[in-house]
């Protein structure tokens, strides 16, 4: 939804961390802050005085209206029922509960064995509640015992309809303590008039008993108008004092309850202020508390859309305060505007820093260029748990003069460059300099650097850090959840530095103090010429602060930027398949590869010698038979390359004219080496695609046998030459090809291939026995079954960012039953200081997945590859090390014990050797044996990249098995195989190969990290399509989980499945549509044993029985994996 503040740029630098930072280690900010104090409350007392119960159950105004019978239980429990529990009355005569509170004191009920937290004490009030009225509830409870002290108790009723339909309506809520009686406060109103309203107090976990003092609900009526006296002490700065008599929000000081407030996905109550602000004499009577917030956007909103017009400008005042955080948060004003045929856009007002229960006011003004279809004002901020206060809310109209309204914000126009002074033609107002200092120029280096577009360019000076840099805080001027293009047009300028990587920046910090780095785009510039840097973000949160910076030449070297331009990303035009003529499938586009020619088509690359020589094999390469087929014998002839100087010295041959634009071409080959090797060599079949090396496979090799190559390539930019070569070992080695084979493959002939497979391994043949009690056999029944979910589990990668975007919270709680953290779990995340432990972010996760039952991956323990690692870490000595790695085995898995289900122990371990290399080869078996000593429910995983498309000597799948066997023959607890999956250009033969020889050690195999790129939306579709099928038509894969599906949100670019505003892509719609596919549906009539059968996929099923009478039974069963036919019985 939304936002953005305006605010100065505070004197203390913005310096980003290094490696060593911890994020969570920022105190609350001792600076200056906005917050404005009520003239005449300057002194007031900050902390709110506790009301007694007394007070209200001697307000005789109150007892006049209350429709709660039996209020004080004076009469016991007359007219008050127990639901689902059991209650008494306790009062100094009869005795108090056991271990209670002395400060609980009087006459009161009771509440205890309560099994649910629903359960608790309901009062029928039908007949004393009408539709229309807006209803007070106060009620004082406390609670028998909670955890930290208190326990939250809810107020709520029961709706019940004529056509036993049942409704719940929230009332209140409050953390209720042991000690001392607290207060549940709320408003209701009935739009309609229910069948039955039942009042009843529930809320806390079972176990805790509630106690309840008295309960009072009663019929205020508000005052038709507003108090002009309270206001005048509100009043906006305006250039008319009548305009404090033109308020255009009603209520504006809840004298009338809620009434035309609507709080925005929260819950709002009216609270009485007089005994909590005692000291305050311009307090109003009461003030309105948001509670219940889960997102930093929920708050209390107002619609104003027939009582503000286009051209006006209008002035907004509102006094607020906050509750339950005792440090400073920020609230905002903000107005939402609605289009019929555009975005929602969303309008900054203004912003202000309060404390706990400290009043401060917030100002600001607008004005409406268009008039929306619908505009809303609401009041936000705060991060998620803080409650929210507002004490009253004006906005007057200051002028409905159009020049007046110059420097108010108007509606966003998503065209214009949110840069302020993007071509310095105002000198250097709106920039800043990040840790060093700007300069403004119309030219450098004695005019040899002059402007690309303008008069003037800026640069900074006196760089000391590659952070430093040049910068502009964009505050309030981006929105969340919109996607934003940069163009920034730069070049260096330093004595030894001709080039550099020059980095776009987005610094972000929420309400809540958090920060985030958001990486936007790089390139790398030069000092010779102008270039442009280019790339995209989004905000997911509302920002409490937004600063856009250019960094990243090493010290000494000075960034030039001569315009920076900010705007919306407009929506990229609908996707459409690439053209392809004649594709040719499985034909060879290799010239004499079976050299019946002698060489002729080919050349040495280099100066090596290239013979032909006889004695090669005449069958194809298994992976390449796998996808031609039925095919002629090779001719057995092969290349021998001799005289070899150079590594890259090798057979090659031009293919420019036989190679399609977003084709994937499959590659094929035998090799061999010939004596002379002293250590395995790496052979690769590489293409020259310009200046641009592409792989197209590769294997090691360490004898004298002919050996598969095998892999992929495709190219999806028109290059002006493409060569084909094999290179690769030692210089002197000779080197031996034969059959080489180059082809596009029909990805369509292969999925029908899978779907056969699939429909063996996935599905499982049914019979369900129908039984029922009456006389009637179920003979004849109409039968009708859906499959709900099928149970093979397919996850997605998160962040904690993300998490702020309910867009894609609900596209990944409805399209995946799996979840891993993309950094949160990983230990430079969590220990990012050595002993300052952070888990907020994980635990925020694992609740959220915890919320939408998804199951969750651990990622990861440790990772071997020593760039992941803390330098704190790689400083530590052997023992220290030692010690640090057993503290963090006991630390996460202590914490997380049985909340993952699975655990990458040591990532990448064919990759990187950190551990290994200064603990020990024991120290891979060691962490394996202790994880699962700690966590023994969890499945421990091995996990790395390249195993399954042929391009990486390092990860072959020979390599993976002897790695497994190595750890499992050490004793370590191997319990599943992960395959990471982050491929290029897929080819199903290729990953079924890989898969093949993986299955033949019994364990579970897992892709981890799946992600597929293209440019091409339905290229990339295809490729997801291939690496899915191939996964879910192999046996020995239990699981898919893919590294991230929203773009912008992913570590590779043109990988995403749903666009960055939440448009679903080709790519995404082809997952929806495979996992439709995969859901099973069958209809019929039972036969005459009472039976009905089907095949069906493994998973979760419904099944509706529609009898002669037409009466309808909905069952559920489960289909769970097996080979013999599974036999359910259900009875009707």
């Amino acid at each position: 939804m939304r936002h953005f503040l305006n605010c100065c740029f505070v004197s203390r630098p913005l310096v980003k961390p290094h490696s060593n930072f911890n994020f969570n280690s920022i105190p609350d900010s001792q600076e200056s802050s906005d917050v404005m104090e009520s003239p005449s409350a300057s002194n007031a007392n900050s902390n709110f005085i506790s009301e007694k119960p007394e007070k209200e159950l001697k307000d005789s105004a109150t007892y006049a209206t209350n429709i709660i019978l039996n209020h004080d239980f004076s009469e016991g429990l007359h007219m008050w029922h127990p639901n689902g529990c059991d209650a008494s009355v306790a009062s100094s005569v009869s005795g108090y509960p056991q271990g209670m509170s002395p400060n609980l004191s009087g006459r009161f009920a009771f509440v205890t064995n309560r099994k649910e937290c629903w359960q608790g004490l309901e009062q029928d009030i039908t007949s004393r509640v009408s539709a229309g009225p807006t209803y007070s509830v106060c009620a004082w409870i406390a609670v028998s015992r909670a955890g930290r002290g208190v326990s939250d108790v809810l107020a709520t009723l029961k709706l019940e309809y004529q056509d036993l339909s049942v409704s719940y309506m929230p009332v209140g809520r409050i953390s209720a303590s042991t000690e001392n009686w607290d207060k549940v406060e709320g408003t209701f109103s009935l739009s309609s008039m229910p069948h039955r309203v039942v009042f009843y107090l529930e809320g806390p976990s079972s176990g805790i008993d509630i106690f309840i003092k008295s309960v009072v609900i009663s019929c205020p009526h508000p005052s038709p108008s507003p108090n002009p006296s309270r206001q005048d002490k509100l009043n906006v700065n305006s250039k008319d004092s009548k305009a404090q008599y033109t308020n255009i929000i009603l209520n504006h000081d809840f004298s009338g309850g809620l009434q035309m407030w609507n709080p925005n996905c929260c819950d709002a109550s009216v609270v009485s202020s007089e005994s909590d602000f005692p000291q305050d004499p311009s307090a109003t009577a009461c003030y309105a508390a948001v509670t219940n917030r889960k997102e930093n956007w929920q708050g209390l909103e107002q619609d104003i859309t027939d009582r503000v017009s286009a051209g006006s400008t209008y002035g907004v005042c509102s006094w607020v305060s906050t509750s339950g955080f005792h440090g400073v948060s920020s609230v905002l004003a903000t107005l939402r505007l609605e289009f019929k045929d555009s975005p929602v856009c969303y309008l900054f007002i203004g912003r202000t820093s309060t404390s706990n229960k400290q009043w401060a006011k917030i100002e600001g003004s607008f004005s409406l260029s268009t008039m929306p279809q619908r505009v809303i004002f609401y009041l936000e901020g705060p991060p998620s748990g803080i409650d929210l206060l507002i004490r009253s809310v004006v906005i007057s109209c200051t002028s409905s003069n159009e020049s007046d309204s110059q420097d108010a914000p108007s509606v966003c126009d998503t065209n214009e460059n949110v840069i302020q002074n993007p071509g310095f033609d105002d000198g250097l107002n709106n920039w800043s300099a990040r840790g060093c200092k700007i300069a403004l120029h119309d030219s450098m280096a004695d005019g040899k650097v002059r402007p690309m577009s303008g008069k003037f360019f800026a640069s900074t000076d006196g760089r000391t850090q590659n952070w430093n840099g040049i910068q502009q805080e964009i505050t309030g001027r981006v929105q969340r959840k919109l996607a934003y293009e940069v163009v920034a047009t730069i070049r260096i300028l330093g004595d030894k530095v001709s080039s550099a990587d020059v980095r776009a920046t987005l610094w972000v910090q929420a309400a809540d103090l958090r920060e985030q780095y958001i990486g936007i785009g790089s390139l790398k510039a030069t000092d010779k010429d102008w270039s442009q840097l280019q790339g995209k973000f989004l905000l997911n949160g509302t920002p409490s602060r937004v600063v856009i910076f250019l960094e990243g030449p090493p010290p000494g070297t000075d960034i030039l930027l001569d315009n920076l331009v900010v705007k919306h990303a407009g929506k990229a035009p609908p996707a459409s398949p690439p053209l392809i003529e004649d594709a040719a499938y499985g034909v060879n586009i290799i010239a004499n590869s079976n050299l019946s020619d002698s060489t002729n088509g080919w050349f040495p690359l280099g100066n090596c010698n290239l013979t032909v020589k006889s004695g090669s094999p005449r069958i194809l390469p298994p992976m390449a038979a796998d996808s031609l087929g039925a095919h002629e014998p090779l001719s057995g002839q092969y290349i021998l390359v001799t005289n070899r100087t150079q590594t890259w010295m090798g057979p090659a041959q031009m293919i420019t004219d036989k190679v399609k634009l977003y084709l994937t071409y499959q590659v094929s080959a035998w090799v061999r080496i010939g004596k002379g090797a002293t250590r395995p060599q790496g052979l690769n079949v590489a293409l020259g695609v310009d200046s641009q090396w592409v792989n197209g496979g590769q294997v090691e090799i360490d004898d004298g046998k002919w050996h598969e190559i095998g892999g992929s390539f495709r190219i999806e930019k028109q290059p002006e030459k493409i060569m084909v070569y094999l290179q690769g070992p030692d210089a002197g080695v000779d080197v031996m090809v034969a059959g080489l084979q180059i082809f596009a493959v029909d990805r369509h002939a292969r999925f029908r291939h899978l779907k056969k497979q699939t429909e063996k391994i996935r599905k499982r043949d049914v019979t369900l026995k129908f039984s029922s009690s009456g006389s009637d056999a179920p003979v004849g029944t109409f039968v009708k079954i859906r499959q709900t979910q099928n149970s093979f589990p397919f996850g997605t990668c998160i962040s904690r960012s993300v998490l702020d975007n309910e867009d894609f919270v609900d596209f990944f709680s409805k399209h995946f039953n799996w979840a891993v953290f993309e950094n949160e779990l990983k230990w430079y995340w969590t220990e990012a200081q050595q002993g300052n432990l952070n888990y907020k972010d994980a635990d925020e996760m694992l609740n959220l997945c915890t919320t939408h039952n998804i199951q969750l991956r651990g990622h990861c323990i440790f990772w071997e590859v020593e760039g992941a690692i803390q330098s704190w870490i790689r400083d530590l000595s052997k023992n220290d090390l030692m010690t640090a790695v057993q503290n963090r085995l006991t630390s996460l898995l202590t914490r997380y014990k049985g909340k993952f289900k699975q655990y990458d122990v040591n990532n990448e371990m064919l990759h990187g050797s950190f551990f290994q290399d200064r603990l020990g080869k024991d120290i891979r078996a060691n962490m394996f044996k202790t994880a699962n000593q700690l966590d023994p429910s969890a499945t421990l995983f091995v996990n790395d990249y390249h195993i399954e498309d042929g391009c990486d000597t390092r990860s072959s799948p020979e390599k993976y098995i002897q790695h497994i066997l190595d750890l499992q023959e050490q004793g370590a607890p191997v319990g599943g195989i992960g395959i990471q999956g982050h491929t290029d250009s897929p080819v199903g033969p290729i990953v079924s190969s890989a898969l093949d020889k993986l299955g033949i050690l019994g364990l579970p195999v897992w892709f981890t990290e799946v992600d597929v790129s293209s440019n091409n939306e339905f290229v990339r579709a295809d490729d997801l399509e291939v690496m899915l099928r191939e996964a879910f038509a192999h046996p020995a894969v239990e699981g898919m989980v893919f590294w991230g599906f929203w773009e912008l949100f992913m570590s590779r670019t043109d990988a995403h499945l749903v666009n960055a505003e939440g448009d679903v892509n080709e790519a995404g719609k082809r997952y929806l549509d495979l996992k439709q596919e995969w859901l099973s549906k069958a209809h019929g009539h039972v036969n005459g044993k009472g039976e009905f059968g089907f095949r069906g996929f493994h998973g979760s099923y419904e099944v509706e029985v529609v009898d002669h009478s037409k009466k309808k039974v909905v069952k559920t069963f489960e289909v769970n994996p097996g080979e013999d036919p599974l036999v359910i019985s259900i009875a009707l």
